[in-house]
């Protein structure tokens, strides 16, 4: 059997993160692969990329155009470390390369970050834990409503694999699950126990909303100032999608009233947000540094992920994981 030739593009940060040594075992045992740590187009770059069948992608990869592989290109398959392909690869490449991604450890890391930051809110603890550093004492009298998760009702915006995970980690709570978005699949919806509702009508019936969407052309600003008005005094809003749903300046109008409560892994500008900024500023937010994916266990899993896709290309048995063009769409 021929051993392909693999090109790892790869920083040396990200290399150590995504492939541990048995992973480097396994895809040495099929293959001949070196490594690029370019992170931008060059003359070098394009010559390693000819000699290669296979390529292998992670977050400081270069963007792939169809330029910088060859006019007569060997490459035959692109596994990306991660799940979000459509700003690594240029569509154009997907006619005649196979892609494939790994995104179920990301999305399972995402759903769990989204449910701690909803239990965050609702329960309080940045302003309890203020309270106990400034030396506040409180009594069995001093009670508020509405500090439990339990009897809810939650909507989740976006429901593909991150929005149904979070369904499922909901599932011990007792909520309502509200689900907003157009392309959800109906056996998906009904699996979850939820109700598929019209984003307007998922604003103001519930007390919880989680972004899980992609950041499309559709979806940018979605939440503008009219929707963020139909969120209820006293709800909360989570973001562990993309910034750029939300319009920025509309959500600050509505934080500085203090209607409502926000936690953010996410901003439009991205990250990293400037240390002067007012969400940074403001008693009602909770920010975290687009850090819910998860740590190197997340990172070694979608490694090993991305190298079985290439083991077993080596071996010619089809993709696992593939990324059709007709999956961008709904993608990021």
């Amino acid at each position: 059997m021929t051993r392909p030739n693999v090109l790892v593009l790869a920083s040396d940060a990200l290399f150590q993160h995504f492939f541990s040594d048995d992973s480097l075992a396994k895809l040495g045992e099929v293959t001949s692969w070196t490594r690029s740590t370019s992170r931008e187009d060059g003359a070098e770059l394009r010559s390693q990329i000819a000699n290669a069948e296979v390529l292998m992608t992670t977050w400081h990869s270069p963007f792939l155009t169809r330029e910088m592989l060859s006019p007569q290109p060997r490459v035959k398959l692109i596994a990306h470390c991660g799940g979000e392909v459509k700003s690594r690869v240029a569509e154009e490449i997907f006619e005649f390369v196979t892609i494939t991604n790994a995104a179920d450890p990301m999305a399972r890391g995402v759903a769990e970050m989204a449910l701690a930051l909803t239990l965050t809110l609702v329960r309080r603890i940045p302003a309890y834990a203020t309270e106990m550093r400034n030396g506040v004492s409180r009594t069995n009298e001093q009670v508020s409503e509405g500090e439990t998760l339990f009897g809810r009702r939650v909507g989740i915006v976006g429901f593909g694999r991150i929005g149904r995970a979070f369904a499922k980690l909901l599932t011990p709570f007792g909520v309502g699950i509200f689900v907003s978005d157009p392309y959800a699949q109906p056996e998906a919806i009904a699996a979850s126990g939820a109700t598929l509702v019209q984003l307007d009508e998922l604003l103001s019936a519930c007390s919880v909303v989680v972004l899980c969407a992609a950041l499309t052309p559709e979806t940018r600003g979605m939440f503008d100032r009219r929707r963020l008005s139909l969120l209820r005094d006293g709800s909360h809003l989570i973001n562990v999608a993309r910034g750029g749903l939300i319009d920025l300046e509309a959500l600050l109008e509505e934080l500085r009233k203090k209607r409502i409560t926000v936690a953010l892994d996410v901003t439009d500008p991205l990250e990293p947000l400037p240390a002067d900024h007012e969400l940074r500023k403001l008693p009602n937010v909770i920010l975290t540094p687009h850090i819910a994916a998860g740590g190197i266990e997340m990172r070694r899993e979608i490694g090993a992920i991305a190298v079985e896709e290439v083991v077993r290309f080596a071996n010619g048995l089809p993709p696992l994981n593939r990324v059709t063009t007709e999956m961008l769409a709904t993608m990021t």
